[in-house]
Protein backbone atom coordinates (compact mmCIF):
# COMPACT_ATOMS: atom_id res chain seq x y z
CA UNK A 1 0.00 0.00 0.00
CA UNK A 2 1.54 3.64 -0.79
CA UNK A 3 0.93 6.53 0.77
CA UNK A 4 1.30 10.38 -0.19
CA UNK A 5 2.62 12.54 2.50
CA UNK A 6 -0.38 13.85 3.48
CA UNK A 7 -2.45 10.24 3.99
CA UNK A 8 0.11 8.59 5.81
CA UNK A 9 -0.30 11.50 8.48
CA UNK A 10 -3.80 11.10 8.38
CA UNK A 11 -3.58 7.09 9.12
CA UNK A 12 -0.98 8.04 12.09
CA UNK A 13 -3.27 10.18 13.63
CA UNK A 14 -6.43 7.96 13.01
CA UNK A 15 -4.22 4.86 14.79
CA UNK A 16 -3.29 7.22 17.64
CA UNK A 17 -6.94 8.05 18.39
CA UNK A 18 -8.25 4.48 18.10
CA UNK A 19 -5.39 3.06 20.60
CA UNK A 20 -6.83 5.55 23.35
CA UNK A 21 -10.03 5.16 23.28
CA UNK A 22 -9.38 1.26 23.69
CA UNK A 23 -7.14 2.84 27.25
CA UNK A 24 -9.77 4.83 28.53
CA UNK A 25 -12.96 3.65 27.66
CA UNK A 26 -12.65 -0.17 28.42
CA UNK A 27 -12.41 0.52 32.24
CA UNK A 28 -15.51 2.17 32.28
CA UNK A 29 -16.99 -0.47 29.91
CA UNK A 30 -15.64 -3.15 32.51
CA UNK A 31 -17.50 -0.74 35.84
CA UNK A 32 -20.95 -1.34 34.39
CA UNK A 33 -20.08 -4.67 33.69
CA UNK A 34 -19.54 -5.31 37.41
CA UNK A 35 -22.97 -4.73 38.89
CA UNK A 36 -23.58 -4.48 42.92
CA UNK A 37 -26.36 -5.49 45.48
CA UNK A 38 -27.20 -3.42 48.23
CA UNK A 39 -30.15 -5.16 50.65
CA UNK A 40 -31.29 -2.95 53.77
CA UNK A 41 -32.75 -4.04 57.03
CA UNK A 42 -34.48 -2.65 59.83
CA UNK A 43 -36.24 -5.02 62.58
CA UNK A 44 -38.87 -3.23 64.35
CA UNK A 45 -39.85 -2.87 67.76
CA UNK A 46 -41.72 -0.21 69.97
CA UNK A 47 -41.58 3.60 69.84
CA UNK A 48 -39.10 5.16 71.29
CA UNK A 49 -36.78 1.86 71.50
CA UNK A 50 -33.49 1.93 68.68
CA UNK A 51 -33.85 -0.35 66.21
CA UNK A 52 -30.29 -1.09 63.69
CA UNK A 53 -30.39 -0.62 60.48
CA UNK A 54 -28.33 -2.75 58.49
CA UNK A 55 -27.21 -2.48 54.88
CA UNK A 56 -25.01 -5.34 52.83
CA UNK A 57 -23.36 -4.33 49.66
CA UNK A 58 -22.29 -7.12 47.25
CA UNK A 59 -21.79 -8.03 43.87
CA UNK A 60 -20.34 -10.30 41.46
CA UNK A 61 -22.62 -13.12 42.90
CA UNK A 62 -22.51 -12.06 46.63
CA UNK A 63 -18.75 -11.45 46.96
CA UNK A 64 -18.57 -8.50 50.03
CA UNK A 65 -18.02 -5.15 48.67
CA UNK A 66 -15.89 -3.95 51.85
CA UNK A 67 -14.80 -0.56 52.95
CA UNK A 68 -16.91 1.66 50.64
CA UNK A 69 -19.24 4.67 52.22
CA UNK A 70 -23.18 4.07 51.46
CA UNK A 71 -26.10 7.07 52.46
CA UNK A 72 -28.80 5.82 54.78
CA UNK A 73 -31.76 7.83 54.32
CA UNK A 74 -34.99 8.21 56.30
CA UNK A 75 -38.39 9.32 55.52
CA UNK A 76 -39.95 11.77 57.52
CA UNK A 77 -43.60 12.91 57.15
CA UNK A 78 -43.28 11.90 53.12
CA UNK A 79 -40.03 13.61 52.63
CA UNK A 80 -36.64 11.55 52.53
CA UNK A 81 -34.14 12.73 55.10
CA UNK A 82 -30.36 11.92 55.80
CA UNK A 83 -29.99 9.57 58.71
CA UNK A 84 -25.92 9.19 58.33
CA UNK A 85 -23.44 7.72 56.26
CA UNK A 86 -21.61 3.84 56.91
CA UNK A 87 -18.49 2.02 55.54
CA UNK A 88 -18.76 -1.24 55.21
CA UNK A 89 -16.47 -3.60 57.12
CA UNK A 90 -14.68 -6.84 55.76
CA UNK A 91 -18.13 -8.66 55.44
CA UNK A 92 -19.41 -6.05 52.95
CA UNK A 93 -21.92 -5.26 56.28
CA UNK A 94 -22.04 -2.13 58.34
CA UNK A 95 -25.17 -0.64 60.35
CA UNK A 96 -26.61 2.84 61.65
CA UNK A 97 -28.50 2.86 65.18
CA UNK A 98 -31.87 4.59 64.50
CA UNK A 99 -34.86 5.57 67.34
CA UNK A 100 -38.45 4.51 66.41
CA UNK A 101 -40.60 7.12 66.21
CA UNK A 102 -44.64 7.13 67.28
CA UNK A 103 -45.33 7.59 63.52
CA UNK A 104 -45.20 4.02 61.67
CA UNK A 105 -44.47 5.84 58.40
CA UNK A 106 -41.52 7.99 60.05
CA UNK A 107 -39.79 4.44 60.08
CA UNK A 108 -38.98 3.79 56.62
CA UNK A 109 -35.59 3.71 55.65
CA UNK A 110 -33.62 3.25 51.99
CA UNK A 111 -29.52 3.06 51.55
CA UNK A 112 -27.53 4.39 48.27
CA UNK A 113 -23.97 3.33 47.00
CA UNK A 114 -22.82 5.97 44.96
CA UNK A 115 -20.81 3.37 42.94
CA UNK A 116 -16.89 3.49 41.98
CA UNK A 117 -14.54 3.05 39.00
CA UNK A 118 -15.02 -0.50 38.85
CA UNK A 119 -18.32 -0.85 40.83
CA UNK A 120 -21.60 -0.09 39.36
CA UNK A 121 -24.05 2.58 41.72
CA UNK A 122 -26.81 0.56 43.57
CA UNK A 123 -30.30 1.85 45.67
CA UNK A 124 -31.86 -0.19 48.40
CA UNK A 125 -35.25 -1.25 48.19
CA UNK A 126 -37.64 0.82 50.98
CA UNK A 127 -37.70 -0.77 54.04
CA UNK A 128 -39.93 -0.50 56.95
CA UNK A 129 -39.20 -1.29 60.58
CA UNK A 130 -43.15 -2.41 62.12
CA UNK A 131 -44.13 -1.13 65.19
CA UNK A 132 -45.17 -2.74 68.18
CA UNK A 133 -48.14 -1.75 70.48
CA UNK A 134 -47.46 -0.97 73.94
CA UNK A 135 -50.23 -1.09 76.76
CA UNK A 136 -51.68 2.39 77.96
CA UNK A 137 -53.50 3.44 80.79
CA UNK A 138 -55.57 6.45 80.79
CA UNK A 139 -57.55 7.96 83.94
CA UNK A 140 -60.08 10.22 84.43
CA UNK A 141 -60.09 12.50 87.58
CA UNK A 142 -62.21 15.30 88.70
CA UNK A 143 -64.45 16.25 91.75
CA UNK A 144 -66.78 13.61 93.59
CA UNK A 145 -69.59 16.02 93.42
CA UNK A 146 -70.95 19.14 91.72
CA UNK A 147 -73.56 22.22 93.16
CA UNK A 148 -76.56 21.73 90.65
CA UNK A 149 -76.22 24.15 87.65
CA UNK A 150 -72.96 24.85 87.88
CA UNK A 151 -69.87 22.69 85.94
CA UNK A 152 -66.44 20.91 87.32
CA UNK A 153 -63.47 20.44 85.05
CA UNK A 154 -62.50 16.81 84.35
CA UNK A 155 -58.98 15.84 84.24
CA UNK A 156 -57.91 12.90 81.17
CA UNK A 157 -54.73 11.47 81.74
CA UNK A 158 -53.19 8.83 78.93
CA UNK A 159 -49.86 7.50 79.72
CA UNK A 160 -48.40 3.55 78.94
CA UNK A 161 -47.38 1.48 81.28
CA UNK A 162 -44.40 2.92 81.57
CA UNK A 163 -45.55 6.29 82.12
CA UNK A 164 -44.62 8.01 78.75
CA UNK A 165 -47.53 10.26 77.77
CA UNK A 166 -49.55 9.52 74.49
CA UNK A 167 -51.33 12.16 72.47
CA UNK A 168 -54.43 11.14 70.75
CA UNK A 169 -58.41 10.92 70.87
CA UNK A 170 -60.41 9.40 73.45
CA UNK A 171 -64.01 9.52 74.04
CA UNK A 172 -65.57 11.00 77.39
CA UNK A 173 -68.57 8.76 78.09
CA UNK A 174 -71.81 9.38 80.40
CA UNK A 175 -73.99 6.67 81.50
CA UNK A 176 -77.40 7.31 80.64
CA UNK A 177 -80.03 5.09 82.40
CA UNK A 178 -81.79 2.65 80.04
CA UNK A 179 -79.55 3.61 77.58
CA UNK A 180 -75.75 2.69 78.62
CA UNK A 181 -73.29 4.70 77.88
CA UNK A 182 -73.30 7.79 75.60
CA UNK A 183 -70.09 10.02 74.01
CA UNK A 184 -70.56 13.33 75.18
CA UNK A 185 -67.55 15.11 74.23
CA UNK A 186 -64.54 13.71 71.44
CA UNK A 187 -61.29 14.80 73.07
CA UNK A 188 -57.68 14.64 72.31
CA UNK A 189 -54.41 14.47 75.03
CA UNK A 190 -51.96 16.66 74.21
CA UNK A 191 -47.98 16.05 74.03
CA UNK A 192 -48.12 15.68 77.70
CA UNK A 193 -50.96 12.95 77.44
CA UNK A 194 -53.62 14.97 79.16
CA UNK A 195 -57.16 16.77 78.17
CA UNK A 196 -59.64 18.41 80.10
CA UNK A 197 -63.75 18.86 80.07
CA UNK A 198 -65.93 20.90 81.75
CA UNK A 199 -69.16 18.93 82.61
CA UNK A 200 -72.25 20.09 84.72
CA UNK A 201 -74.64 16.79 84.83
CA UNK A 202 -77.90 17.99 86.41
CA UNK A 203 -78.45 14.67 88.37
CA UNK A 204 -75.94 11.89 89.94
CA UNK A 205 -73.80 10.93 86.95
CA UNK A 206 -71.14 8.42 86.32
CA UNK A 207 -68.61 8.78 83.43
CA UNK A 208 -65.65 7.23 82.02
CA UNK A 209 -63.13 7.70 78.94
CA UNK A 210 -62.22 5.12 75.79
CA UNK A 211 -58.68 5.92 74.16
CA UNK A 212 -58.47 5.36 70.79
CA UNK A 213 -55.91 2.99 70.51
CA UNK A 214 -52.82 4.42 67.92
CA UNK A 215 -50.45 3.22 66.14
CA UNK A 216 -47.77 2.72 68.80
CA UNK A 217 -50.10 1.38 72.17
CA UNK A 218 -52.96 0.21 72.37
CA UNK A 219 -56.71 1.93 73.32
CA UNK A 220 -57.95 1.68 77.15
CA UNK A 221 -61.14 2.09 79.27
CA UNK A 222 -60.24 4.13 82.38
CA UNK A 223 -62.69 3.63 85.93
CA UNK A 224 -65.80 5.29 85.98
CA UNK A 225 -65.96 8.64 88.04
CA UNK A 226 -69.25 9.20 89.75
CA UNK A 227 -69.76 12.84 90.41
CA UNK A 228 -73.04 13.55 92.35
CA UNK A 229 -75.26 16.70 91.98
CA UNK A 230 -75.88 18.12 95.45
CA UNK A 231 -78.15 20.90 95.81
CA UNK A 232 -77.90 25.12 95.69
CA UNK A 233 -79.58 25.13 98.80
CA UNK A 234 -80.17 22.88 102.39
CA UNK A 235 -83.02 20.59 101.79
CA UNK A 236 -86.06 21.44 104.25
CA UNK A 237 -85.77 20.03 107.50
CA UNK A 238 -88.97 18.52 109.07
CA UNK A 239 -90.26 17.37 112.43
CA UNK A 240 -89.37 14.08 112.91
CA UNK A 241 -92.15 11.75 112.96
CA UNK A 242 -93.69 13.87 110.48
CA UNK A 243 -95.95 12.21 107.48
CA UNK A 244 -94.83 11.75 103.76
CA UNK A 245 -97.30 12.86 101.39
CA UNK A 246 -99.88 10.20 100.34
CA UNK A 247 -99.25 10.66 96.72
CA UNK A 248 -95.81 11.16 95.49
CA UNK A 249 -95.03 13.51 92.70
CA UNK A 250 -91.87 13.39 90.02
CA UNK A 251 -89.82 16.55 90.03
CA UNK A 252 -90.97 19.35 88.10
CA UNK A 253 -88.45 20.39 84.95
CA UNK A 254 -85.52 22.35 86.08
CA UNK A 255 -85.31 26.11 86.67
CA UNK A 256 -85.25 28.30 83.69
CA UNK A 257 -83.20 31.20 83.51
CA UNK A 258 -81.98 33.57 86.38
CA UNK A 259 -83.93 34.13 89.23
CA UNK A 260 -87.55 33.42 89.89
CA UNK A 261 -88.28 34.54 86.09
CA UNK A 262 -91.59 34.59 85.97
CA UNK A 263 -93.66 35.03 82.96
CA UNK A 264 -97.11 35.20 82.39
CA UNK A 265 -99.11 34.58 79.17
CA UNK A 266 -102.49 33.89 77.55
CA UNK A 267 -103.36 30.07 78.09
CA UNK A 268 -101.68 27.92 75.33
CA UNK A 269 -103.89 25.83 73.39
CA UNK A 270 -102.34 22.39 74.22
CA UNK A 271 -102.64 23.72 78.02
CA UNK A 272 -106.28 24.63 77.62
CA UNK A 273 -107.44 20.76 75.77
CA UNK A 274 -106.09 19.81 78.97
CA UNK A 275 -108.00 22.08 81.17
CA UNK A 276 -111.31 21.95 79.51
CA UNK A 277 -113.18 18.67 81.31
CA UNK A 278 -111.06 18.84 84.14
CA UNK A 279 -110.64 22.80 85.57
CA UNK A 280 -112.81 24.59 83.30
CA UNK A 281 -116.06 23.22 81.71
CA UNK A 282 -119.35 25.50 80.78
CA UNK A 283 -120.85 26.96 83.06
CA UNK A 284 -117.54 28.86 84.78
CA UNK A 285 -117.39 31.90 85.76
CA UNK A 286 -114.53 32.96 84.01
CA UNK A 287 -113.54 32.07 80.58
CA UNK A 288 -110.09 31.12 78.42
CA UNK A 289 -109.95 35.28 77.27
CA UNK A 290 -109.76 35.82 81.26
CA UNK A 291 -107.24 33.32 82.55
CA UNK A 292 -103.42 33.62 82.47
CA UNK A 293 -100.89 30.91 83.10
CA UNK A 294 -98.18 32.06 85.24
CA UNK A 295 -94.24 30.15 85.02
CA UNK A 296 -92.35 30.64 87.98
CA UNK A 297 -88.83 29.63 89.35
CA UNK A 298 -89.13 27.91 92.93
CA UNK A 299 -87.27 26.00 95.76
CA UNK A 300 -88.34 22.79 96.27
CA UNK A 301 -87.50 20.98 99.70
CA UNK A 302 -84.53 18.96 98.25
CA UNK A 303 -82.97 22.53 97.78
CA UNK A 304 -83.29 22.23 93.89
CA UNK A 305 -84.37 25.00 91.65
CA UNK A 306 -87.64 23.97 89.69
CA UNK A 307 -90.29 25.05 87.41
CA UNK A 308 -93.92 25.36 88.10
CA UNK A 309 -96.83 26.74 86.91
CA UNK A 310 -100.46 27.53 87.98
CA UNK A 311 -103.42 29.27 85.92
CA UNK A 312 -104.89 32.25 87.54
CA UNK A 313 -107.38 35.03 86.58
CA UNK A 314 -105.96 37.61 84.20
CA UNK A 315 -106.08 40.25 86.82
CA UNK A 316 -104.66 38.16 89.89
CA UNK A 317 -101.59 37.47 87.77
CA UNK A 318 -99.56 39.88 88.83
CA UNK A 319 -100.11 39.59 92.54
CA UNK A 320 -99.95 36.15 92.50
CA UNK A 321 -96.98 35.75 90.44
CA UNK A 322 -94.99 38.71 93.11
CA UNK A 323 -95.86 36.44 95.69
CA UNK A 324 -94.57 33.26 94.54
CA UNK A 325 -91.69 34.71 92.76
CA UNK A 326 -91.11 36.74 96.29
CA UNK A 327 -91.16 33.59 98.00
CA UNK A 328 -88.27 32.05 95.69
CA UNK A 329 -85.88 35.38 96.27
CA UNK A 330 -86.25 35.00 99.78
CA UNK A 331 -85.85 31.10 99.78
CA UNK A 332 -89.45 29.66 101.02
CA UNK A 333 -89.64 26.10 99.75
CA UNK A 334 -92.30 24.95 97.73
CA UNK A 335 -92.77 21.45 97.90
CA UNK A 336 -94.28 20.97 93.96
CA UNK A 337 -96.48 23.51 91.55
CA UNK A 338 -98.70 21.45 88.52
CA UNK A 339 -101.69 22.56 87.33
CA UNK A 340 -104.81 20.82 88.88
CA UNK A 341 -105.26 19.38 85.86
CA UNK A 342 -102.61 16.73 86.23
CA UNK A 343 -104.59 15.02 88.82
CA UNK A 344 -107.73 14.58 86.68
CA UNK A 345 -111.41 15.36 87.14
CA UNK A 346 -113.34 14.32 90.52
CA UNK A 347 -117.10 13.78 90.11
CA UNK A 348 -117.54 15.08 93.90
CA UNK A 349 -116.06 18.35 93.08
CA UNK A 350 -117.26 18.68 89.28
CA UNK A 351 -113.45 20.16 88.52
CA UNK A 352 -110.34 19.18 88.99
CA UNK A 353 -109.54 16.38 92.10
CA UNK A 354 -107.85 18.94 94.49
CA UNK A 355 -108.16 15.82 97.00
CA UNK A 356 -105.25 14.15 95.37
CA UNK A 357 -103.65 17.39 94.95
CA UNK A 358 -103.54 18.55 98.43
CA UNK A 359 -102.32 14.54 99.12
CA UNK A 360 -99.74 15.52 96.91
CA UNK A 361 -98.64 18.85 98.75
CA UNK A 362 -98.87 20.29 95.75
CA UNK A 363 -99.35 23.96 95.07
CA UNK A 364 -102.38 25.47 92.54
CA UNK A 365 -104.52 28.34 92.10
CA UNK A 366 -107.61 28.20 89.23
CA UNK A 367 -110.11 24.83 89.54
CA UNK A 368 -113.41 25.37 88.54
CA UNK A 369 -115.23 23.11 91.21
CA UNK A 370 -116.74 23.01 94.32
CA UNK A 371 -116.26 23.76 97.98
CA UNK A 372 -113.94 20.28 99.62
CA UNK A 373 -116.49 18.59 101.61
CA UNK A 374 -119.48 20.98 100.94
CA UNK A 375 -121.23 19.79 97.65
CA UNK A 376 -122.78 22.42 94.84
CA UNK A 377 -120.68 25.62 97.34
CA UNK A 378 -119.00 26.91 94.13
CA UNK A 379 -115.31 26.97 95.64
CA UNK A 380 -113.27 30.78 95.70
CA UNK A 381 -110.77 28.91 93.22
CA UNK A 382 -113.07 29.19 90.48
CA UNK A 383 -112.51 32.62 90.00
CA UNK A 384 -109.16 32.04 89.75
CA UNK A 385 -107.90 34.64 92.45
CA UNK A 386 -107.22 32.03 95.40
CA UNK A 387 -103.67 30.16 95.75
CA UNK A 388 -102.96 27.15 97.71
CA UNK A 389 -99.78 27.01 98.96
CA UNK A 390 -97.83 23.40 100.32
CA UNK A 391 -101.17 22.07 100.67
CA UNK A 392 -99.78 18.81 102.87
CA UNK A 393 -98.29 20.97 105.65
CA UNK A 394 -100.93 23.30 105.77
CA UNK A 395 -104.38 21.57 106.36
CA UNK A 396 -107.70 22.82 105.54
CA UNK A 397 -110.82 22.40 107.79
CA UNK A 398 -113.56 21.13 106.46
CA UNK A 399 -117.11 20.52 106.87
CA UNK A 400 -116.11 16.92 107.54
CA UNK A 401 -112.59 17.09 109.11
CA UNK A 402 -109.27 17.76 108.45
CA UNK A 403 -108.04 17.71 105.18
CA UNK A 404 -105.74 16.54 103.53
CA UNK A 405 -103.95 15.11 107.32
CA UNK A 406 -104.12 15.46 110.93
CA UNK A 407 -100.55 15.58 112.12
CA UNK A 408 -99.53 19.31 111.04
CA UNK A 409 -102.78 21.05 112.04
CA UNK A 410 -101.68 22.01 115.45
CA UNK A 411 -97.65 22.40 114.23
CA UNK A 412 -95.56 25.02 112.33
CA UNK A 413 -92.66 25.58 110.80
CA UNK A 414 -90.27 28.25 109.93
CA UNK A 415 -90.56 28.03 106.24
CA UNK A 416 -93.02 25.77 104.94
CA UNK A 417 -96.51 25.95 107.26
CA UNK A 418 -98.06 28.65 109.26
CA UNK A 419 -100.57 29.05 112.50
CA UNK A 420 -100.13 32.75 112.63
CA UNK A 421 -100.41 36.10 110.68
CA UNK A 422 -96.74 36.96 111.88
CA UNK A 423 -95.50 33.77 109.85
CA UNK A 424 -93.12 35.37 107.26
CA UNK A 425 -94.78 33.82 104.30
CA UNK A 426 -98.12 35.17 105.63
CA UNK A 427 -96.74 38.06 105.84
CA UNK A 428 -94.75 38.00 102.16
CA UNK A 429 -98.34 36.99 100.86
CA UNK A 430 -99.90 40.16 102.52
CA UNK A 431 -97.39 42.69 101.08
CA UNK A 432 -98.24 41.54 97.64
CA UNK A 433 -102.18 41.57 98.10
CA UNK A 434 -102.67 38.07 99.13
CA UNK A 435 -105.12 37.81 102.03
CA UNK A 436 -104.98 34.78 104.62
CA UNK A 437 -108.72 34.70 104.65
CA UNK A 438 -109.57 31.59 106.56
CA UNK A 439 -106.10 31.78 108.52
CA UNK A 440 -105.77 28.16 110.29
CA UNK A 441 -109.26 27.12 109.43
CA UNK A 442 -107.71 26.75 105.89
CA UNK A 443 -104.12 27.91 106.48
CA UNK A 444 -103.19 27.07 102.65
CA UNK A 445 -105.74 29.41 101.29
CA UNK A 446 -104.76 32.70 99.92
CA UNK A 447 -107.13 35.26 97.82
CA UNK A 448 -106.09 37.82 95.86
CA UNK A 449 -107.48 41.11 96.65
CA UNK A 450 -108.78 43.59 93.90
CA UNK A 451 -109.47 47.41 95.08
CA UNK A 452 -108.45 46.44 98.85
CA UNK A 453 -111.21 43.99 99.05
CA UNK A 454 -111.20 40.03 98.97
CA UNK A 455 -114.41 39.41 96.53
CA UNK A 456 -116.15 36.24 97.29
CA UNK A 457 -119.20 34.00 96.81
CA UNK A 458 -121.75 35.27 99.48
CA UNK A 459 -122.05 31.74 100.88
CA UNK A 460 -118.43 31.95 101.93
CA UNK A 461 -118.29 35.13 103.54
CA UNK A 462 -119.42 33.40 107.03
CA UNK A 463 -118.14 29.85 106.38
CA UNK A 464 -114.87 28.23 105.12
CA UNK A 465 -114.58 27.91 101.52
CA UNK A 466 -111.61 25.93 100.04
Amino acid sequence: MSFGPMSFGRWVVAVVVSLLLVVTVAPAYAAASAPTELTLSAPGGYAEDTTSVAVVLTHSGGTPLPGVQVVVERRVSGAWQAAGTVTTGDDGSAALSQELRRVGDDNVWRATYAGAATYAAAVSADVLAPLRRRESVVTLSGPGRVVDERSVALTVRWRTRSGAPVAGTVYLQQRVAGAGWRRVATLRTSADGRTQARVGPRVDTRYRVRAQGVEWVYGDRSPVLAIDNVPPRSPVALPKGAPRPRITLPPQPRAVGEGANVTVGRIPDAVWRQMVGVSWHRGCPVGRDGLRLVRVNYWDYEGYRRRGEVVTAADAAGKIGGALAQMYLRGFPIRAMYRIDRFGYSQRLHGGNDYKSMAAGNTSAFNCRHVVNRPGVRSPHSYGRSLDVNTWENPYRSATGLVPNTWWQARSHPLVAWRSGSHPVVRLMRSHGLRWTYGTGDSQHFDAARHGRVLLPQVCLDVVCH
